[in-house]
């Protein structure tokens, strides 16, 4: 989908000893005009949009991170029982983002989907906090508190399906595919937003978690309710900055129309040149041809006989077709991609339940909740985010002579590595954990003498790992669907992570069914009578043969090959 105008005016503005370019915008204001956009008035509209980011992702990690808390010891949910239901609810906050993203990209457009999902987020957080304070629906109502409980949080779920495809494409819609250096500035969006979702992550597992822990589930639920409140005003009034991308009906339809005319010409031979085949020049961004999957070329053939205006049933465009081909593409790295995902969905389980055994001890006097350990993936992530945007990419533009540095599916490569070895070490961890469980069974503390920092190294190296492979899906989602279904690129990109978690879920299912079988399930009432080390040794291992695939389809793939018109 391309932007109404791609107008650009280059008119100077001097504005004290600065001189400032300035741009049209690609949308309509609300008189109907194309309003002047400053050269960092870009900048000056994301902002508004990573605003409400930082604060979704502060409630979203601030429930999270702590939810196998509060179900284990506030709902009294058995151990295996709470990390399948964390799993299945993270699932479904991932998977929901693939509906919100097709409405948003077909219907409603980007802007009024992040308003409506707001406001059914907000209305979760409310029903959350009003189950902490109103005695009818109280924790101690058992299964009426139970109910009102997973209503607030699937609420969560519903509303960040619409809120985080939506919000992230369209932060990254303020740049202009076309201009040099606003192309430049989304590779630096990307990782700005997740500094913005890494600093929401560190606030939650720090302030947040400790005001669950020590003070009151319900405040903390107050806090996040306004801080969210507060934020979706802020977005609101930010809506005279923003580039809109209006839509127009399913995105679906050209690719059913290119295999449907693929199909129909299927008898056809593939033409010498790809010079005939057909195109229209003035249709927005084009595509150029490439030779994979030239079956459905076929869709783009001219016959003889072809009416002036043809029906899109039976001749395609060069550049749907190659659209078709990107979303075809893209399969094989989404499904290598999940494997990924089952890895980084431990730590908000089975790693905060190990730090709960933990000796969580600063001083002599402060005790950190569980969840707060979580930070240092955050912290890995905002370091390797900085590293790889203010030393890493600048180095390699210069060595290789590409804007990007390297390909984006080499950095997703990397972060896949890296996790390898964060499960490894987290296996060799627990393994230790076990042994001083062991010798220090039957005594009368609340926690083991083995410091909760022992989790720090693998914490951070998966925070590594997401720096690598998390920000890199993001951009390779966005940048590599067709323009007209950028919120259903980042959909696909968050489903990575929510299919990662129901396969973790099930993993553990099937896991504890089969060693339970064999003698002895590596997943007991409890963590000192499981064996988690284990579990984690078999992650890297699915890991290490996971990657083995994902580097022969890597190579193989090709990339959008846009024409582009530079200015």
């Amino acid at each position: 989908m391309s932007f109404q105008v791609e107008e650009t005016q280059q008119n100077k503005r001097v504005g004290g000893d600065k001189e400032m370019e300035w741009v049209r915008d690609s949308s309509l204001d609300h008189k109907g005009r194309l309003p002047l956009r400053s050269s960092t008035g870009t900048w000056r509209a994301s902002f508004f949009i990573i605003a409400i980011e930082f604060t979704e992702r502060l409630s979203y990690f601030a429930i999270a991170t702590n939810l196998i808390t509060y179900l284990t010891k506030v709902m009294h949910q058995d151990l295996t029982t709470a990390a399948k239901n964390v799993n299945n609810w993270a699932g479904v906050t991932t998977i929901t983002p693939l509906l919100g993203a097709f409405i948003a990209d077909a219907y409603t457009g980007r802007f009024l989907m992040i308003l409506l999902s707001s406001s059914i987020y907000l209305m979760g957080l409310g029903i959350l906090t009003m189950s902490e304070f109103i005695p009818s629906i109280k924790p101690s109502k058992g299964k009426v508190h139970e109910l009102v409980f997973f209503t607030g949080i699937y609420l969560l779920s519903l509303g960040s399906g619409g809120i985080k495809p939506s919000l992230e494409s369209f932060g990254a819609d303020q740049f202009d595919d076309d201009n040099l250096k606003e192309r430049k500035g989304k590779m630096s969006f990307f990782n700005w937003w997740n500094t913005a979702l890494c600093s929401g992550l560190l606030l939650a597992v720090t302030v947040l978690v400790y005001l669950q822990d020590n003070v009151n589930w319900g405040f903390a639920n107050i806090v996040l309710t306004v801080t969210m409140a507060i934020t979706i005003i802020i977005f609101y009034f930010g809506r005279k900055f923003y580039r809109y991308r209006v839509p127009k009906g399913s995105p679906f339809t050209p690719i059913l129309q290119v295999l449907v005319a693929s199909f129909t010409k299927r008898k056809l031979p593939h033409p010498s040149s790809s010079d005939s085949l057909y195109e229209l020049p003035d249709s927005g961004r084009l595509l150029n041809h490439t030779d994979k999957l030239r079956f459905l070329d076929k869709a783009c053939i001219v016959e003889d006989n072809e009416i002036q205006a043809p029906s899109p049933w039976r001749q395609s465009t060069v550049t749907k077709v190659e659209e078709t081909k990107l979303i075809v593409n893209m399969i094989p790295i989404w499904l290598t991609s999940l494997q990924f995902g089952v890895c980084i969905a431990q730590p908000a389980t089975f790693f905060v339940k190990q730090s709960s055994t933990m000796n969580r001890m600063i001083g002599k006097s402060f005790e950190i909740p569980p969840a707060t350990i979580s930070a240092l993936t955050a912290v890995g992530m905002l370091s390797c985010v900085v590293f790889y945007e203010k030393i890493m990419t600048p180095v390699l533009r210069r060595i290789t002579g590409k804007e990007r540095g390297i390909p984006i599916l080499q950095r997703v490569g990397i972060g896949m590595i890296v996790s390898i070895l964060g499960m490894v070490i987290a296996a060799l961890v627990e393994k230790q954990r076990l042994m001083v469980a062991e010798k220090e069974k039957g005594s009368n503390v609340r926690f083991l003498s083995m410091s909760v920092f022992w989790l720090a190294p693998q914490l951070l190296i998966l925070g590594i790992a997401d720096g690598f492979t998390l920000v890199g899906l993001q951009e390779f989602y966005y940048e590599q669907v067709p323009d007209s279904m950028r919120s259903l690129g980042i959909a696909l990109y968050l489903s990575v992570i929510g299919v990662g978690s129901f396969l973790s879920s099930f993993l553990i299912t099937i896991v504890g069914e089969v060693t339970g079988i064999m003698g002895g399930s590596w997943f007991g009432k409890d963590l000192n009578s499981s064996r988690l080390d284990r579990f984690y040794w078999m992650l890297a291992a699915m890991n290490a043969l996971n990657f083995g695939v994902y580097v022969f389809l890597a190579k193989r793939h090709i990339y959008k090959n846009v024409q582009r018109n530079v200015k």
